[in-house]
């Protein structure tokens, strides 16, 4: 996933204001940009007066080389290190039409330098270029500090989470799911409303589970396909006393989703679990699932397609593995902590360390030697960012919330995948989700990115979305 992340620069100028700040905010940002492993594209100096954009004109060529390169460009900046032509700014925008997030950074004064020569006023023209893109109706993103200089750690790290919202939006839009089977007759919980997920560019494919069952029937424990996947689980995870039998069954079924998403061109998925994997293949597909949210494409297990989307969004935005948990049990007394809790395919990014056994849950319904193939271990510590949308098809909308906390070290004696989380005022959001009427699934990720999936979620893809905070 992680690649140079590309963004249109619109540096912003006003006549009467010094010229030399625009060339010089120019260079300022693209140096902030390059510094970060990221590429700018921006109008000349020879393309434009100081290569910026006041007149009508320089907005028509700025536009024409951002759709020149619309395919690469995942935002826009808006610098302006002087008051700037809001209208040029503007008119930028809308003739780019890009549809891609915007981050407005304005430059400081300093405050012995407020003569005619030096004085910015990017204070001031911030507020009119925010009040000219209300009118024209396109949004966008502000940075921390209302000034902040592009070489000022504020807006290095404003940047690093504008990248995270950027590859959100870019990363929801067009993304096709593929759901394995039917929802669980006891899950009523993970229901959804594909209509509403096609309204923002989300389409869901489907497999029956009868025509991965088929399609695993009819490869050989020969197919290289097979043996590669089987080489692949026994890499990635210690197989100690699971049988091959049930190692290969792994194998098959992996193989068969691959191909399925690669041809079907698939991004994530979710699965049925409970139980007809396990009556009819003798196995649980944690381990496969697993696999495939380490590689950074996220699969979530009872057919819970939002569940998928809410990993999806903080693998996008950390550029790291997601899990998707129970908000299970409580800890003990304490208010702000709770046990987060799946049987497991938890990415192997999660755990401190882990083996594969079987599923003792839904062993007493089908028998142990019918359920090898889940992940067992203890969650380690480290920061987290949690998310979760939902459609609600009483309002004709998708909601979600998410925030931070952190797995802690305490200690927990149990099975499956699971760790001790602790979230400052949780009873407060654990009301919030019992009123909302969200599911009991919500996605983890080890980062601080929700303001970011915040951000993308409700000001770009147009979500109602709820932030927890203390």
């Amino acid at each position: 996933m992680s690649r140079r992340m590309t963004f249109g620069v619109i540096v912003g100028n006003r006549g009467f204001f010094p010229s030399h700040l625009a060339s010089s905010g120019r260079a300022e940002m693209v140096a902030a940009l390059e510094s970060a492993g990221m590429k700018a594209i921006v109008l000349s100096p020879e393309e434009s007066a100081h290569g910026a954009v006041e007149t009508y004109d320089e907005a028509k060529r700025c536009a024409e080389l951002f759709q020149k390169h619309a395919k690469e460009i995942d935002g826009i900046i808006i610098t302006l290190p002087n008051f700037g032509e809001e209208r040029g700014l503007a008119d930028a925008l809308r003739l780019a039409n890009l549809d891609v997030p915007v981050l407005i950074q304005a430059t400081p004064d300093h405050a012995g330098k407020m003569t005619i020569a030096f004085r910015r006023d990017s204070f001031c023209g911030k507020m009119s270029i925010c009040n000219n893109l209300k009118q024209y109706g396109i949004p966008y993103s502000l940075t921390s500090l209302h000034t902040e200089a592009p070489d000022s750690a504020e807006f290095k790290k404003d940047l690093q989470e504008f990248a995270a919202v950027c590859r959100i939006v870019k990363g929801l839009k067009n993304v096709r799911i593929g759901a394995i089977g039917a929802r669980p007759t006891a899950f009523n919980t993970v229901r959804y409303s594909e209509k509403l997920l096609e309204r923002s560019g989300i389409t869901v494919e489907t497999l029956d589970l009868s025509e991965v069952m088929g399609r695993i029937t009819r490869m050989k424990d020969t197919d290289d396909a097979a043996q590669a996947k089987l080489a692949a689980i026994q890499k990635y995870v210690s197989t100690k006393d699971v049988p091959m039998e049930a190692l290969m069954k792994m194998a098959k079924l992996g193989a068969v989703i691959d191909h399925w998403m690669m041809a079907s061109h698939l991004t994530v998925s979710a699965v049925q679990c409970w139980t007809s994997i396990e009556e009819f293949l003798g196995i649980v597909p944690c381990t496969v699932m697993s696999m495939m949210s380490e590689n950074l494409i996220p699969s979530a297990c009872e057919v819970d397609v939002l569940g998928t989307i809410s990993m999806y969004a903080l693998t996008l935005a950390s550029e790291t593995p997601s899990a998707l948990l129970d908000w299970n049990n409580n800890y003990g007394s304490d208010p702000d902590k709770a046990v987060c809790f799946h049987c497991s395919n938890l990415p192997k990014h999660f755990f401190k360390s882990v083996k594969m056994d079987f599923q003792q849950i839904i062993a007493g319904t089908v028998g142990k030697e019918n359920t090898f193939g889940t992940l067992d271990g203890t969650v380690k510590a480290g920061a987290m960012s949690f998310a979760r949308f939902s459609t609600d098809d009483f309002e004709g909308c998708i909601k979600g919330y998410t925030g931070e906390g952190r797995f802690t070290d305490d200690p927990l004696n149990t099975f499956g995948g699971a760790g001790v989380v602790e979230i400052p005022q949780m009873q407060k959001l654990l009301r919030y989700i019992c009123e909302q009427g969200f599911e009991h699934h919500v996605a983890a990720n080890f980062s601080t990115v929700a303001a970011s999936v915040q951000e993308a979620a409700q000001k770009y893809l147009g979500w109602q979305m709820h932030r927890h905070e203390a």
